[in-house]
């Protein structure tokens, strides 16, 4: 088999693997079309005697379009800092922490619910990180009822209490039984039915929206720390790397 060194064969593989892209221009123009057409033979012949070769070149694809998705990521993130932190947003953790973790949920996921004690236990260990909550209610009228429960309490000063009711609540959340669990915690019951209905909670609700939606946000939990975004649910390990990683960009 004619010498055909691996970098190349990977590139021109990835011409083949992309539809209508062929060869890169700056690697097809040191070629006459006889030449390309020889190349395109002698990578396919490779790929007979060494499978590997296809592997790795699906890998390094995969790799650039991850660093495609993240930079574009990044980029919104960026464009969005102004909005992306305000007054109305609920906040645990440390106010003043170092780093900011925004987590945008919806309180029926079960994804959601499964990164509850991970996040948890991970405040309980870095006493320098702010959370900022995004309440998404984008899993129907259920998540909407659980959402405008939530956002009601942060008016009696009361929405940690009752987000880790609501987040262990059967997921068909309703308002007879928000009123349930709201008086067993001790609140202004008819204030808070009362609140729920408040237009600045629906606006506060649809800001976020809007911010998901200019974020590209797929689902949840999506989480923002730093100038970094972690769709889906992580692990503590993660999060540590993540706030690890923002705070050596800060410095």
């Amino acid at each position: 088999m004619t010498s055909f060194p691996r970098a190349l064969m990977l590139l021109a593989l990835a011409g083949l693997l992309l539809p209508g892209a062929a060869l890169s221009p700056a690697f097809a123009d040191q070629f006459t079309p006889a030449q390309r057409t020889e190349i395109v033979n002698i990578v396919r012949d490779a790929l007979k005697q060494d499978p590997s070769i296809l592997r790795d070149a699906v890998n390094a694809l995969q790799a650039d379009d991850g660093e495609r998705e993240k930079s574009a990521s990044r980029a919104a993130v960026l464009a969005a800092r102004d909005v992306l932190v305000t007054p109305n947003d609920p906040i645990a953790g440390n106010p003043r922490g170092n780093v900011t973790i925004v987590e945008f949920f919806d309180v029926r996921c079960p994804y959601c619910r499964k990164l509850e004690p991970e996040m948890t236990a991970f405040l309980a260990s870095d006493r320098d990180v702010r959370l900022v909550y995004k309440d998404l209610p984008i899993l129907g009228p259920a998540s909407v009822i659980g959402t405008k429960a939530l956002l009601a309490a942060r008016k009696q000063n009361a929405y940690e209490k009752l987000r880790d009711v609501v987040m262990r609540m059967p997921p068909d959340i309703t308002r007879a039984g928000i009123e349930t669990e709201a008086k067993k915690l001790g609140l202004d019951t008819p204030r808070l039915l009362h609140d729920m209905d408040d237009a600045s909670i629906q606006q506060q609700i649809d800001a976020n929206l809007r911010l998901a939606r200019q974020l590209n946000i797929q689902g949840t939990p999506a989480m923002i720390v730093g100038d970094d975004m972690l769709p889906g649910a992580v692990d503590a390990a993660a999060l540590e790397q993540a706030v690890v990683e923002a705070r050596a960009a800060k410095k």
